[in-house]
């Protein structure tokens, strides 16, 4: 590749980038303050995410101006390389707005917990230790305790063996009794 069409594919390359890492910081930054008022801390997580993704992108471009494609320097050749950077940018960009998302999810979560705190504190807890002292299926009649063992079945002797070859299928009924 020449000189004129790898500065002019470094151009391309750095002026998607910055375009691109433009948008994912503003729009991020507006996406995770979200409802809760806090742009400092919205804003220093964007830039976080974004300086990782302009990291990956421009490292892309870098690996990506050294590979031989076919044609040499041609026009073709610069669009090809061209056309592979725009995947990987996509690629980053797609990964960078799931980061974010998840972020958001995070914040919606701790926003709710903070809210049922805050709400009814008590009641939750009891709420909870309710919970936790029901059983987990509904046990056997007669049968005591939060993990019920299973029920032995409807019919008589069921047809499973209870001794050494337990859970083998019975062949004959006569021989599982």
């Amino acid at each position: 590749m020449d000189t004129n069409s790898y500065v002019s594919f470094l151009v391309i390359g750095i002026l998607l980038a910055a375009i691109d890492g433009q948008i994912i910081y503003r729009s991020g930054a507006r996406y995770l303050q979200g409802d809760r008022g806090r742009p400092e801390a919205a804003s220093a997580m964007t830039m976080l995410v974004t300086a990782l993704f302009y990291v990956v992108v421009l490292g892309a471009l870098a690996l990506i101006s050294t590979v031989h494609f076919p044609g040499g320097g041609s026009f073709p050749a610069v669009m090809g390389r061209v056309g592979v950077y725009l995947l990987i940018l996509a690629l980053a960009h797609a990964i960078t707005i799931a980061v974010l998302a998840q972020r958001r999810e995070e914040q919606v979560v701790e926003d709710w917990n903070a809210r049922a705190a805050v709400a009814e504190p008590q009641r939750g807890a009891d709420e909870m230790e309710q919970q936790l002292q029901e059983p987990t299926t509904s046990p056997v009649p007669g049968q005591e305790g939060r993990h019920p063992r299973v029920s032995p079945n409807l019919e008589q002797g069921g047809p499973y063996r209870t001794g050494g070859d337990a859970l083998l299928p019975c062949i004959n009924r006569r021989r599982c009794r």
